[in-house]
């Protein structure tokens, strides 16, 4: 995929790609993995118009130079997984004279989540934290998707209710880092697992922008046999992903990652928390509830609680003594 050559000097690459509501967030942290992106945008479909499983435009814009069409073929690369998944479409390039005005473009907002949790994109000037308020600081791009995701939200909504300071917690497939950071703001400390460098290097970037690395170790590896289940969009997994054993010692794991990890991971869960620690899963929607309800209760858990947003579904479960 080649954008045509110019007829005049004309000075940005405009790429974009139709994104689904889960792939949304992946889409904004693989782009800001990589050191050259000028301007990041993405527009939200109105829901009478809104095409197939489509949910929002990527868009995405750098200088036209040299590189240009290297760097296109760069990003086509590395959104190959999720394009190869159905999560995304094929990449749109285009060369333009100066960046558009989108309709429908979403903006990094403050966002308030549950009764304690403030989202701020860190070109907002945020308020100093207070006993009552816990202040989340997102990258802008990350602020556009990861922390407003239906999922990540009712995951805060449920770690808020349920996890208490002193906890030694986990959080498998970190992604962004916000449940990560979040968990420490709340008093734990966290081991953050994934098996995407990208999604590392992105919890390492929030733990430190939001000053918690005192409380947060992030290791490229994932839980038990999850390290042998490949990599979630299917793509190939590092040599180097640690695995972790589970050694019965977390108070509380969180993991918001799809519905067939889950099912496949319930023993791995029972086995990493002590008697009476607590699940916390999201990253599925109702269709997918009552078979991952089922794979925690045949594992010794209980399910306490629940959070849903349209389709969105979160669960917390206990394991039993």
């Amino acid at each position: 995929m080649q954008p045509s050559p110019p007829i005049e000097n004309i000075p940005l690459i405009e790429l974009s790609v139709e994104a689904s509501d889960e792939a949304v967030d992946w889409v904004a942290t693989l782009l800001k993995s990589t050191n050259y992106i000028c301007d990041i945008s993405i527009t939200k479909y109105i829901e009478d118009i809104k095409p197939s499983n489509w949910t929002s435009t990527v868009w995405l814009y750098f200088p036209y130079d040299s590189d240009a069409n290297i760097r296109c073929l760069e990003i086509e690369n590395l959104l190959s997984s999720l394009q190869r998944t159905g999560l995304i479409s094929e990449l749109k390039a285009s060369v333009i004279d100066q960046k558009p005005q989108h309709e429908n473009a979403s903006q990094p907002l403050i966002r308030r989540i549950g009764k304690r949790f403030t989202i701020f994109p860190t070109d907002t000037l945020s308020p100093l934290p207070t006993t009552d308020k816990i202040i989340l600081k997102l990258n802008p791009s990350f602020a556009f998707g990861s922390g407003l995701h239906p999922a990540t939200i009712l995951s805060l909504q449920l770690l808020e209710k349920h996890l208490t300071p002193g906890m030694n917690t986990l959080d498998l497939g970190s992604g962004s880092g916000i449940l990560s950071v979040a968990m420490a703001k709340l008093g734990a400390n966290v081991l953050a697992l994934d098996n995407d460098a990208v999604a590392v290097k992105a919890t390492q970037d929030a733990v430190k922008l939001n000053e918690v690395e005192s409380q947060v170790k992030v290791i490229l590896g994932s839980l038990g046999c999850g390290s042998e289940m490949g990599h979630w969009l299917g793509g190939n997994v590092e040599e180097d992903v640690t695995n972790i054993a589970p050694s019965g010692n977390c108070d509380l794991i969180i993991a918001n990652i799809f519905a067939r990890i889950h099912t496949t991971l319930a023993p791995e869960y029972q086995r990493a928390l002590k008697s009476g620690g607590i699940l916390i899963a999201a990253g599925f929607t109702d269709d997918y509830k009552d078979a991952i309800a089922s794979s925690f209760q045949a594992s010794g858990f209980n399910i306490i609680d629940q959070e849903t947003s349209d389709e969105w579904v979160a669960l917390a479960a206990i394991l039993n003594s």
